[in-house]
């Protein structure tokens, strides 16, 4: 198993996992309470928007370009609308002592989350969270396997991870097949997990050649990518792959919810040392995870 992610992770990035073990209640749960919130008027969705103040934009949204945080994309990206997308974001921020507990201070996250007044809706989030953390700590494992590292290297990086669950939703529209609903971009974490709307399609990767490939429905799979952060960590030895969201044509609604998995904020990340030789020296300087994330969003979020 390792040695197949790893071949996926040095080629393209992406890959469909299914016999994850998460829960079908958990899942069919999370769907159910994502579809109720976006039904929700306007005005209640507004009561939850992210605030100005909060550099992780947690709550409910409607702006954003995330062509923005591309490395070298800046002149595109200045070029291009914004991203035509709701988003729901549930940011715990990856300490069990909660807001101003030990590690965090209210000058880096300076309110607490919001949530809607939905029944079940809070529950169901939480839930589905937690399936993830064990999830994304199940890949992290046969990713050290698949780089020659011992099984729990990574475990001291993401025992206080601090990822988000982002919920978005793509309106119904009469747009032609191929318009971009999500610009293009790279994940900016260790890597994400992302369950897909099975009614419709349109995420594409962008192949070696320029290409855009769509990538398949897999009733029950889950889309796996690593992201920015990690492909600096093996030094450019795993990629993290452009990828998009377009309109299929065929007007419907599409939802979906990615999990990105963050290492913890004070975890510094520096070359592998088994992705680097004399031939092959590191090729970035370290960087501290919290803090380059908190870069990211305001890029994206202009905040």
């Amino acid at each position: 198993m390792a040695d197949a992610i790893g071949r996926c992770c040095e080629t393209s990035g992406f890959l469909l996992l299914v016999g994850h073990g998460v829960p079908y209640k958990a899942v069919n749960d999370i769907k159910h309470a994502l579809r109720e919130f976006f039904a929700l008027p306007q005005a209640e969705k507004d009561r939850v928007r992210a605030q100005p103040c909060d550099p992780l934009a947690r709550g409910f949204s409607s702006a954003g370009k995330l062509a923005a945080t591309n490395a070298g994309a800046d002149v595109q990206a200045e070029h291009q609308a914004p991203d035509r997308v709701e988003k729901f974001v549930h940011f715990p921020l990856g300490n069990p002592e909660g807001l101003g507990g030990a590690g965090w201070t209210d000058e880096r996250v300076p309110i607490a989350e919001m949530w809607p007044e939905l029944p079940g809706f809070r529950k169901a989030y939480e839930r589905y969270y937690a399936e993830m953390e064990l999830l994304a700590t199940e890949l992290s494992r046969l990713f050290a396997l698949a780089l020659g590292l011992r099984e729990d290297w990574f475990d001291a990086s993401i025992d206080r991870h601090h990822s988000n669950l982002m919920a978005n939703y793509y309106p119904a529209d009469d747009r032609p097949a191929g318009e971009v609903r999500l610009s293009e971009h790279s994940d900016w974490g260790n890597l994400t997990i992302l369950l897909q709307d099975e009614s419709q399609g349109g995420l594409q990767v962008r192949g070696e050649g320029g290409e855009w490939l769509d990538v398949p429905v897999v009733p029950g799979a889950f889309v796996i990518n690593i992201g920015d952060l990690l492909a600096r960590w093996t030094n450019d030895r795993w990629v993290s792959t452009v990828h998009r969201v377009v309109s299929t044509g065929t007007g419907g609604e599409r939802y979906s919810l990615p999990f990105f998995h963050q290492p913890n904020f004070d975890a510094v990340i520096e070359c592998i040392p088994t992705c680097t030789t004399g031939d092959n020296p590191p090729r970035y300087e370290p960087v501290v995870s919290g803090p380059y994330l908190l870069d990211k969003f305001k890029l994206a979020y202009a905040l």
